[in-house]
């Protein structure tokens, strides 16, 4: 029984970075210059040199194919303040979905908790259900985020 805990938590653990790597390989992939710190302890999973030479943070974050029905674009408990130069990118496996925002959107659009232990951490829940035919589906305020590449983070200005 140990062994199946031990190894669930491993694998849901190692989730968060496999998704890095994999958003990081899509990023390789459409030509981007990505540099990974070696150490995440300031909430940046990249930094990435845009064709202009300016550099931006790049914070990555993924929601299992095993999520709950109903969760699967929901990212909650996130602490965040603004950032200059930063951006969000979100991924949900089930949807196969990506969400591009800036520091500045994702605090606009975010709900934060004003209470209990998660207090003044931010929420932001890209997706919505249909229980009838056990769909998922990106709520329409979220449809200019969601991405099929990374120009916003090459090209658009994140403070604007």
């Amino acid at each position: 029984m140990s062994d199946l805990i031990t190894n669930s938590f491993r694998n849901s653990a190692a989730f968060g970075k496999r998704i890095e790597f994999y958003v990081v390989g899509l990023m390789l992939k459409q030509g981007l210059d990505v540099y990974l710190p070696l150490v995440d302890d300031d909430a940046v999973d990249a930094v990435v040199k845009r064709p202009d030479g300016q550099y931006v943070e790049v914070q990555i974050k993924a929601r299992s194919k095993d999520a709950k029905f109903g969760n699967s674009g929901l990212f909650a408990a996130i602490t965040h303040e603004y950032r200059p130069n930063y951006w969000f990118v979100f991924y949900s496996e089930r949807m196969d979905t990506l969400w591009i925002m800036s520091s500045k959107e994702f605090i606009e659009r975010a709900n934060q908790n004003k209470n209990g232990k998660n207090s003044g951490k931010r929420t932001v829940w890209f997706n919505g259900k249909r229980t009838k035919d056990q769909t998922e589906h990106v709520k329409p305020q979220f449809l200019p985020f969601v991405a099929e590449n990374f120009h916003r983070i090459t090209h658009e200005n994140p403070d604007a």
